[in-house]
């Protein structure tokens, strides 16, 4: 199957919804990138492209739109404010998303489902999705069944699936390619971030400078090894700002 055939296969898939054809796991945009190359994102529209190569864009169709397209570079319209920038989040794909309405399809033994329908964007923007994924489950020792979710994308077995802001369809972490909130964390950053966690995890005011206090019910043992603790990076907070201080008075 060539790239235009799997092309067809997944914007049918994307209206018709269903399960996922395997076939598509590798499916890439493929457009020609300035370098020459082929674009390898995976986070597609329904035409089988990203956000980068028009995947979202498919030009003026009404006459309005056409109309406002061909005052594009006018002196009037230059003066108004850009409209994306009522949203700073926004990242081309959508700026509205619905409540999720799911049904949970568990007759099927071994064929559990979750369908998930919602709305995005709005005006001439404005797509209804409707998204099955693929569930299993595990028996873990003391009893029952864990349910888990199988990305439509990357096909692996997850406990969350994700729509980031700008995003379309609901992915997991792999597929989005997210990252935790600790890699984006400077490390000169480190050390005052820990020094925080304590002082929330025992309900004191956060702050560096900001001494803790033993709340009522903890032992004192546990208490004096979270004051060892909050004392070493106590130490490493001051260097880290010693260096700030010097690079500053440089």
């Amino acid at each position: 199957m060539d790239d235009e055939q799997k092309r067809a296969l997944w914007r049918r898939w994307c209206d018709e919804g269903g399960d996922f054809p395997l076939i598509l796991a590798d499916l890439t945009c493929g457009a020609k990138t300035r370098a020459g190359t082929r674009c390898k994102r995976r986070d597609l529209y329904r035409s089988g492209r990203c956000k980068l190569h028009g995947g979202h864009s498919t030009g003026p169709r009404t006459a309005k739109g056409k109309r406002r397209s061909a005052q594009n570079g006018d002196a009037k319209k230059q003066s108004k404010p850009h409209e994306r920038a009522r949203f700073p989040n926004d990242l081309g794909k959508s700026r509205a998303l619905s409540a999720v309405s799911y049904v949970a399809a568990m007759h099927l033994e071994g064929d559990e489902q979750l369908r998930l329908s919602y709305t995005r964007g709005d005006g001439e923007d404005k797509e209804h999705v409707k998204q099955t994924v693929q569930l299993c489950h595990t028996r873990p020792n003391f009893g029952g069944k864990r349910w888990w979710m199988i990305c439509p994308f990357r096909r692996v077995r997850v406990g969350k699936l994700y729509l980031p802001p700008g995003g379309d369809r609901f992915a997991s972490r792999q597929a989005w390619r997210l990252g935790y909130q600790s890699q984006r964390i400077a490390s000169r950053d480190r050390p005052f971030e820990a020094l925080f966690r304590i002082q929330k995890k025992l309900g004191c005011e956060q702050g560096w400078g900001n001494w803790i206090t033993r709340p009522k019910g903890m032992h004192h043992r546990t208490f004096e090894q979270r004051l060892r603790e909050f004392e070493y990076l106590d130490d490493l907070c001051a260097v880290e700002m010693m260096r700030v201080v010097g690079m500053l008075r440089r």
